[in-house]
Parts: C-alpha cells; structure tokens; sequence
C-alpha cells in the first residue's frame, strides 16, 4: 500500500509516453476514482479489498503521470455523500485512511526525494479526530515538497466547498477584512480548498458513469472531461494515454474558452470597480460630474485600495486555515 510505487516504464510504454509529450500535455488531472465496489464484487471479494486495490491503482498512476510530466494530480477519495453507505464500510473506509496516512508519514523520505506535497481537501471536521491528527501531520510534513502535488479530496463534495468559501468572504466583511463590493468570482476561487491549485486542464471518469457527482464543479468549467468505461482497479497507462490523447485533440477549444473567460473576468472587474468609484464620486461630489482625469485618478485609488484588502484577508484565511492543521499537530499526543 506504498504511496509511490517505483518503476520505469517498459519500452512500449516510454515510446507512447514521448509520442503524446510531442503535443500539449495537460500539467494537471483529476480522477474520479469510480468502480472499487463493482470491482470488489466482480471478484468476488469483500468490498473493502476492493478499495483497497483501488489505493494501489492510484499508486501505480501516479507513477504514470511522474513518467508524462504531469506535475499535479487531484483524486475524489470520499465523498460526503459516501457518509450515507453502510457504517461497517464507512468504518472500513476511516481505517483503510488512517493506514494510508500511517503509511504516508512512514515513506515521509521518499516523499521528500520525489519531492511530492500532499494536500486534502475538505471538511475534515467530519472526520474522526485521530484521522484529522493524521492528515495534519501528513499535510505538514510534505508541505515544502514543489516537484509535484497530489490532492486527495476527502469527506468533500464541490457545493459544499462553494459554500464554505462563501461564509470566509463573509467572515472577511464581518471581521472588517473586505468590503461587500470586492465580493466577486475571482474572489470566491481563492477561498476554496483548492486555492493553492490551478484549475485541472483533464479531468477523468471511471467506471462507465457519465456524471460528475459533485466533483471539482467550479473547477473543471473549462476542464477536458472523459468518461471511460473500465473499472477505477483496472486502470491501464493505456486508459491514461487515450484520456490524454482526447485532451490533445480539443486543446484548442479548451484554450480558446479559457482565454475569453479570463477576459471576461477581468472585464467585470474593471466594470464593477468603475461602478464603485462612480457611487463615490457622486456621493463626495454633491452630484456634481467629476472629471476624467479625475475619475482615472479616484479609479487608480480604488483599485490599489482593493487589492491591498483583499490580500489582507487572503493572508488571514491562510493563517487561519494554517493554524487549524498546527493546532491538530501540537495537540497530538504522539507527535
């Protein structure tokens, strides 16, 4: 159950890899890890085995995507909705984590020697404490690593981390952080859980299921989707490469709506920022019409003003959201 799984690749493999590396290859993937329990019962097995396979196929992706110089990974390991299974798999699920995260902290050097930082996301409140105890320190512990990142979404779903970013950037106006206008979409993405990550350019589907179960939904708005049929056990570097190839083939489209969304952002920005001074003005200026020097001028200020608020409170939230997984380290008795 090793996080890195060592290797090379074999001949077939390295030739195929360098072929798709000819093209524009995606720098971040996603993968809904779908189908451990079909697996488990096509085999015959107890469901938590097939789990437990499951793990060691992401073992072996990684591994994969090391090789394809996909530098950043994102998996849904456990939904909150996976809460409402079975309390003897819900059971089984916390164990098989807290032996994941055992074994993390154990491969902690060689974690260090690839260079791999491990974040999760999620509301970890929802776990039990000595697995939040784990996560803290596994989360820590990789926290300088920057060859490459792997995000484990775990008891998470995408409404549920939309609006928990949404009550920080109230929490922000309430502490006196922000003011209500500087509320906006490029705002709201860094206080999700996922501030720290660009935006997955591939995100992947197993098991044949053609829906995104509250996966990543504000992230992977401009994302390549693939839906594949075979079972997350099962997965082949094949599989990986045939997912890659379909992101190779609409680059262009992705980039192109990309690009134009980023304009608009930034468009909206600048319209709400001139609607903001444009209020000011008037209010300070007993209705009288400012200048247009003037109004460049008080715009400029605006702007500056804004900018140094939010980033204020950006590094508030992060100190926040630090202290929270120190707190859970200091107050582990085996640490």
């Amino acid at each position: 159950m090793s996080w890195i799984k060592e290797g090379e690749l074999n001949l077939l493999e390295r030739f195929s890899a360098n072929v798709l590396k000819a093209g524009p290859m995606p720098k971040h993937v996603a993968f809904i890890m779908d189908g451990n329990r079909r697996f488990a019962r096509k085999k015959n097995m107890e469901c938590l085995k097939g789990h437990m396979q499951g793990f060691n196929k992401l073992a072996e992706t990684l591994r994969w995507c090391k090789h394809l110089n996909i530098q950043e990974v994102t998996v849904y390991a456990f939904s909150i909705e996976n809460f409402k299974r079975t309390k003897e798999e819900v059971d089984g699920l916390m164990e098989l984590a807290r032996q994941k995260f055992v074994k993390l902290l154990e491969e902690r050097e060689n974690l260090e020697k690839h260079g791999v930082c491990i974040r999760v996301l999620g509301d970890l409140n929802m776990l039990p404490l000595d697995l939040q105890q784990l996560i803290a320190k596994s989360v820590l512990t990789t926290k300088s690593h920057n060859q490459c990142f792997l995000n484990v979404c775990f008891s998470y779903t995408s409404r549920h981390e939309i609006t928990n970013a949404v009550r920080e950037m109230a929490w922000g106006v309430e502490e006196g952080l922000l003011k209500a206008s500087d509320v906006s979409e490029s705002l709201l993405n860094e206080c999700l859980y996922s501030n720290n990550s660009p935006n997955p350019d591939l995100l992947i589907r197993t098991s044949g299921e053609v829906r995104l179960s509250d996966f990543l939904l504000w992230q992977s708005s401009h994302s390549c989707i693939v839906f594949q049929s075979v079972l997350w056990p099962e997965y082949s570097f094949w599989n990986l490469c045939e997912a890659i190839l379909r992101y190779q083939l609409n680059y262009k489209s992705i980039q192109k709506a990309r690009d134009l969304h980023r304009e608009q952002q930034t468009l909206m920005q600048l319209e709400s920022d001139r609607a903001c001074v444009a209020e000011l003005l008037q209010h300070h200026g007993n209705g009288k019409p400012a200048d247009a020097q003037r109004r460049q001028e008080a715009l400029q200020h605006y702007i500056s003003c804004r900018e140094e608020r939010v980033q204020d409170f950006l590094r508030a939230l992060k100190h926040k959201r630090d202290s929270y997984f120190n707190d859970l380290w200091r107050d582990d008795g085996s640490s």
